[in-house]
């Protein structure tokens, strides 16, 4: 049986192009996505595909649904498990999830480190890595535990390669071409 989703009240609504749509606390929040997010995805992604190799999906800005109808997230990076399999809605739940990369701007800052955090360790993805462009800082959270916290944290930073340890398998995105803040 599928959860109920946050997003079923966007069906049919026509978005803009060139937001990120989230829901958070039943709102729902429209952000352009920054030319930082934009240049991390476009280098990381292919990265994570060609190792990956079939053996998972890539996912960017795709609608998840999660287990609350307060919250519905589109991941700015998602890695999807293989062998998952689409809902009756055509979207992957959370529990397909493997890993979740959000790149954080001063206007998703907090949500990304307390709202996404806590969502994500609740639903048991195994990890969560936020990309800080302004801080040059990759900071990977593992071992989620349904109260909503993770047990470690490992901070990276830009330069360092980032090591993501998937079930069987170990993926490295480096992260010496992500965009640095100056100074």
């Amino acid at each position: 049986m599928d959860v109920p989703s946050a997003w079923e009240v966007l069906d049919g609504v026509d978005l803009p192009g060139g937001y990120r749509v989230e829901i958070t606390d039943e709102k729902i929040i429209m952000t352009p996505r920054t030319v930082q997010q934009s240049d991390v995805v476009i280098d990381a992604a292919p990265q994570i595909d060609r190792q990956l190799d079939g053996n998972g999906t890539t996912l960017s800005q795709v609608t998840i649904d999660f287990p609350s109808s307060l919250y519905g997230y589109a991941p700015d990076l998602a890695i999807v498990a293989p062998g998952s399999e689409w809902n009756r809605r055509g979207r992957f739940e959370w529990h397909s999830l493997e890993a979740v990369l959000e790149i954080i701007s001063l206007s998703t800052r907090d949500d990304d480190f307390e709202k996404k955090l806590r969502m994500y360790a609740e639903c048991a993805i195994p990890l969560y890595v936020i990309i800080d462009p302004s801080e040059n800082v990759c900071t990977l959270h593992s071992r989620p535990a349904r109260t909503g916290v993770y047990a470690e944290q490992e901070s990276i930073p830009f330069g360092e390669d980032l090591v993501l340890p998937l079930e069987g398998r170990e993926i490295v995105v480096k992260t010496d071409g992500f965009p640095r803040a100056e100074g």
